[in-house]
C-alpha cells in the first residue's frame, strides 16, 4: 500500500481491500491497539479480559466472518458522561471488543490511504500529530501578527456528520464495497440505552467508536484544502479550529467563507461560540484545546489554564482530599501526584502564577485534613502554615507544579549555555 501510495494509484481509487482488513495480522495489531486503549464492555458483556482469555479464536472466527462477508456490528451500549465544568450531559456509543477490534482493522488499513491527502493544519487523531503541535502552531501565528481570531465551534458536530455526504468521500477513493459496507455498518449501528432500542439515523458517527476521529477528519479534509486555497491560516484539531488572520477584514470574510461551506456540508456553527476576537487588545482571549490563550494588560501574549480545565482538576482532587479523609497522608499524596504528573505534561506552558495558585489551593486542602485530625474546624489557615509549611509537603513527596516547570526552565538554559 505505501509503494502504491508513493507511486500513485491508477484511477486514484483502491479496488481490493478486504483482504487486508481480515488479514490474521491485521487482526492480531488491531486487537493489541484495543487491548492498550482499555475501556468497558459492549452489549454483548464480553470484557477486554474475557476477549483476551481466548482472543486467537475469537479472531479467527472474526477472519471468518469477514472472508464470507456475515460480519454483523452489533448495537452500541450508551453511556451519558458529564461534560466538564457544566451540567449537561453528552451520549457516548460503546461498541462491543469484537466491534472495536474489527474498526481498528478497517482503520489501519484505510487511515494511509486518507492520511496522505490530509492538509498539514489538521492534527486532530493523526500519526506523530498531537494537540502540543497544534498548540504551538497558534502561538506561532499569533506571534507572527495574525491576531484577528476566528474561534469555530461546530454545533453537535459528531451528532451531526451526514451519512450519505460522507460515504461519497469515501468512495472517492475506495471502490472495494466490501470495506464500504463495514464502514456503513459502523454508521448505522443500532443504539441500545438500558432496556430501550433505537436505530440508527441518517448523521453522526459513534462518539467512542475506534474509527470516527478519522472518518471526522475525511469529512472535514475538504474543508481544510478550501482554506488553505484562500489563503487562510486554519489550526484544527477534530472539530476544534481557529482560523488566525491579519485583520478585521480579513477575518470576517473567513467567517464567511466557514458559514457558507457549513451550510453546504450540512453542518451548523454554534451561534453563541463562534466569534471573532482581537488579540490586539489588552484582555482579550479565546480557549483553544483546554488552553486560554490571553494578551495581558501589558501587551503580553500569555497561555492560561482554560476555566473548564480548570474545574475539571479540582474536581478530580476534591474527593480524594475531603477533610474527613481516613487515609494516611502519604497515600493521598501518592494519589494525587499521579494526577498532577498527568496534569503539568500538558499544562506545562500556562503561565507560572496559575501553576503557583494550584499549589497552593492543594497544600490548603491537605492542611485542612490535618486540621480536622487535630480536632480544629474549618479550612487550615493561621497557624496551619507554620506547623506544615510548604517543606513539610516537600518531604512527603507532593508533586509541586510550580517548582516542576522552574526545574525544567533551569535544566533547558543550561543545556542551551553548554
Amino acid at each position: 500500500m505505501l509503494v502504491a501510495l508513493a507511486r500513485g494509484l491508477k484511477g486514484n481509487k483502491w479496488f481490493s481491500l478486504i483482504d487486508k482488513v481480515w488479514s490474521e495480522r491485521t487482526l492480531e495489531l488491531a486487537w493489541e491497539k484495543v487491548k492498550f486503549n482499555a475501556g468497558a464492555c459492549g452489549v454483548d458483556g464480553i470484557t477486554i479480559d474475557r476477549f483476551g482469555k481466548d482472543s486467537q479464536s475469537r479472531l479467527l472466527a472474526v477472519k471468518e466472518q469477514l472472508k464470507r462477508n456475515t460480519y454483523q456490528p452489533k448495537p452500541v451500549k450508551r453511556v451519558w458522561i458529564e461534560k466538564p465544568g457544566s451540567a449537561e450531559k453528552r451520549p457516548l456509543g460503546i461498541p462491543t471488543v469484537t466491534d472495536r477490534v474489527v474498526q481498528a482493522a478497517v482503520r489501519m488499513v484505510i487511515e494511509p490511504i486518507f492520511e496522505n491527502r490530509f492538509a498539514a493544519h489538521s492534527y486532530g487523531f493523526r500519526p506523530g500529530c498531537g494537540c502540543k503541535n497544534a498548540l504551538r502552531r497558534v502561538e506561532e501565528l499569533l506571534r507572527a501578527g495574525n491576531t484577528h481570531v476566528v474561534d469555530v465551534d461546530i454545533k453537535g458536530y459528531f451528532d451531526t456528520i451526514p451519512h450519505d455526504r460522507l460515504m461519497a468521500l469515501m468512495r472517492e477513493h475506495i471502490a472495494d464495497g466490501r470495506v464500504l459496507g463495514l464502514i456503513e455498518g459502523f454508521l448505522k449501528q443500532g443504539v441500545i440505552e438500558g432496556a430501550n432500542w433505537h436505530e440508527a439515523k441518517a448523521e453522526g458517527t459513534p462518539q467512542g467508536g475506534v474509527i470516527s476521529p478519522l472518518l471526522a477528519n475525511i469529512y472535514l479534509n475538504p474543508l481544510d484544502w478550501q482554506m488553505a486555497e484562500l489563503g487562510y491560516e486554519m489550526v484544527r484539531y477534530a472539530d476544534d479550529m481557529v482560523v488566525l488572520c491579519r485583520s478585521q477584514e480579513e477575518a470576517n470574510a473567513a467567517l464567511a467563507k466557514l458559514r457558507e461551506w457549513m451550510a453546504e456540508a450540512g453542518l451548523t456553527l454554534h451561534p453563541d461560540k463562534t466569534r471573532t476576537v482581537d488579540m490586539g487588545v489588552a484582555d482579550s482571549h479565546f480557549d483553544f484545546l483546554g488552553y486560554r490563550f490571553k494578551r495581558s494588560r501589558r501587551g503580553r501574549l500569555i497561555r492560561l489554564v482554560r476555566p473548564k480545565s480548570l474545574r475539571k482538576l479540582r474536581e478530580s482532587i476534591k474527593p480524594r482530599t475531603r477533610r474527613n479523609s481516613g487515609r494516611s497522608m502519604e497515600a493521598i499524596v501518592a494519589d494525587i501526584n499521579r494526577t498532577l504528573q498527568g496534569w503539568y505534561a500538558y499544562f506545562k506552558h500556562v503561565h507560572s502564577s496559575e501553576l503557583g495558585e494550584i499549589d497552593q489551593w492543594l497544600r490548603a486542602r491537605l492542611r485542612s485534613i490535618l486540621r480536622k485530625r487535630r480536632g480544629g474546624r474549618g479550612r487550615g489557615r493561621g497557624r496551619d502554615h507554620h506547623r506544615w509549611p510548604n517543606r513539610y509537603f516537600t518531604g512527603l513527596g507532593l508533586f509541586c507544579l510550580l517548582e516542576a516547570k522552574v526545574t525544567e526552565i533551569t535544566s533547558l538554559r543550561k543545556g542551551a549555555n553548554h
